[in-house]
């Protein structure tokens, strides 16, 4: 009997100790600590051709989303009423969402809701299931280290059986080596102590307490699908909109690199033609984008003379003065033989005809020595370009000034092909401003290895400016068959495919590669990837690529 009251006394201190089981380098045996696991609030969706609803269970109530179907627009104002289990009741609008007291939501089981919505005129009715899930199961909690190794073995789904088959084999083969070696009063002993160890294994096992409830959040995240699911809640603040995918037949476009350029029949350059020194007219030069009108003077230009061409230029004078001083002598002569009649009057008429000449030659080589060349402005506009610095030589058929006029512009493009179908062309900017165009013509001799394409921008367009780089955005007669979507619906995945969201489910939005190419400066044809008839977002598609 001894024997075995010691058998029972090891075990009992086996099972209550604390320190007998230790754990070696690099493991730890106590209870681990899991983070706690993030869970959405129990859900229910309907849709209908209207209206896609989505109810959510949550603070002893329904938070109820509806939006438009086909555009994911939230819908204020409407009338929603539910059948509950504890008669109809009628949702009040909180902000752009809809809440409704209901206690039998928090309890588990399925939940079959009818909600009948008024809207705009409009009555639908949208059914759903809520499910809501039962409490978290209970989990063992151990009262000893004997109780931990079992948990241990357990939860080891690699390591339990063999551990668990030793046990068995060394139970039985020491119970063998009691028999024969101790006899009965061993073998007792050895049975009471086994028989204490497995009533204290399953005295801990039955020892519960209920595991840690998970929190429950609706946030953002992508699926392990790829998916991206996308709460309601989010969706509003990022403004998600969809719309349905429409086969049809599109002209056919072409992408066009292009700069603005001067109308050439509504601007003008400045030039000298003949080298000389600046001089500003009174008031100085015109300014930069100063105004001015066809005809006024905008400088002044005043040719250098040399040394030999001003000695020239002065004998020139001379041998002008002697002629004058002859022929005002002659003049003299043929007066007073006039009266006589021994020179006809038309002598004299010549020759003072003959002086007025020579006059007039002299006081134009004068006012060349004197009095610069006035400058003029052959347009009317703005002043785009000035060269022009008191006391500068300018070089013969130097661009002084450039008029233009900001209201009348136009744009050249680069085109590797002849282009003479234009149906319509538009021209985007860097910062997405886009400006209808007038087509003009197109060249026939190739500039750089391009033909260059002239197109009219519309009246007024005085926000551009010459030499802005634009994209030019060509539709030609042909026609090619594809969805047309916005351009913001169409956004570059990680390997540089073209991708859209597709929305699936009312909070669940899937990724689509598409083939895409511009249909016109705001949208894109979409040719495959995608089938006709599905919701692809068309607002908000880059933030939900950014989902993590």
């Amino acid at each position: 009997m001894l024997p075995f009251i010691h058998g029972f006394l090891l075990a009992l201190a086996l099972c209550a100790s604390p320190t007998l089981v230790h754990a070696h380098e690099g493991h730890d045996h106590g209870p681990a600590q899991p983070e706690q696991q993030t869970v959405a609030a129990p859900r229910a969706e309907a849709q209908s051709d209207d209206f896609e609803l989505v109810a959510i269970a949550r603070d002893g109530g329904l938070t109820i989303y509806l939006d438009r179907f086909r555009t994911n627009e939230p819908v204020t104002g409407a009338s929603i009423e539910l059948e509950t289990p504890e008669g109809p009741k009628i949702a009040s609008p909180a902000d752009d969402r809809y809440r409704l007291d209901a206690e039998w939501a928090v309890k588990p089981g399925r939940h079959d809701l009818l909600f009948t919505v008024a809207y705009d005129g409009a009555v639908d009715i949208l059914t759903t299931t809520l499910v809501i899930p039962s409490p978290p199961a209970a989990t063992a909690q151990a009262l000893g280290p004997m109780a931990r190794i079992w948990a241990h073995l357990a939860s080891s789904s690699t390591t339990a059986a063999p551990v668990l088959a030793i046990a068995g084999f060394a139970f039985l083969s020491g119970l063998g080596v009691a028999v024969v070696v101790g006899g009965r009063k061993r073998t007792l002993a050895v049975v009471g102590f086994v028989a204490v160890v497995a009533t204290g294994l399953l005295a801990s096992g039955a020892v519960a307490q209920p595991a840690d409830a998970p929190a429950i959040r609706d946030v953002a995240r992508r699926l392990p699908d790829g998916a991206v699911f996308m709460p309601k809640q989010a969706q509003r603040l990022l403004e998600v909109r969809t719309q349905f995918t429409q086969a049809a037949d599109h002209a056919a476009t072409v992408q066009l690199p292009g700069r603005v350029i001067v109308d050439p029949n509504a601007s003008g350059y400045v030039q000298a033609a003949v080298s000389g020194r600046l001089s500003a007219p009174r008031g100085g030069f015109p300014r930069l984008g100063a105004r001015v009108k066809e005809g006024d003077i905008v400088a002044y230009v005043t040719p250098p003379l040399s040394a030999a061409e001003t000695s020239d230029q002065r004998q020139r004078q001379g041998e002008l003065d002697q002629q004058i001083s002859l022929i005002q002598q002659r003049i003299a002569r043929f007066e007073k033989l006039v009266g006589s009649g021994a020179v006809a009057r038309v002598q004299l008429d010549e020759a003072r005809i003959e002086l007025d000449a020579i006059r007039d030659r002299r006081a134009a080589l004068e006012q060349m020595r004197r009095e610069p060349e006035a400058l003029v402005a052959p347009v009317s506009g703005f002043v785009a370009a000035a060269n022009a610095i008191t006391g500068q030589i300018a070089d013969a058929n130097a661009i002084i000034f450039q008029i233009v006029d900001p209201r009348q512009l136009w744009v050249e493009a680069q085109s590797l092909e002849a282009l003479m179908d234009v149906s319509s062309a538009e021209a985007r900017t860097v910062e997405g401003r886009i400006f209808p165009l007038v087509f003009r013509g197109a060249g026939l001799a190739d500039r750089s290895q391009f033909l260059p394409v002239h197109f009219a921008l519309p009246e007024g367009q005085v926000s551009l400016r010459i030499g802005q780089l634009v994209t030019v955005i060509v539709q030609t007669g042909e026609a090619t068959k594809g969805m047309a979507a916005p351009r913001a619906a169409v956004i570059a995945g990680e390997n540089g495919q073209s991708i859209v969201f597709e929305h699936v489910r009312a909070e669940r939005f899937e990724r689509r590669e598409v083939r895409a190419m511009p249909l016109d400066s705001g949208r894109m044809l979409i040719s495959a990837g995608v089938a006709p008839g599905r919701r692809i977002v068309v607002q908000g598609a880059e933030l939900l690529n950014q989902v993590r």
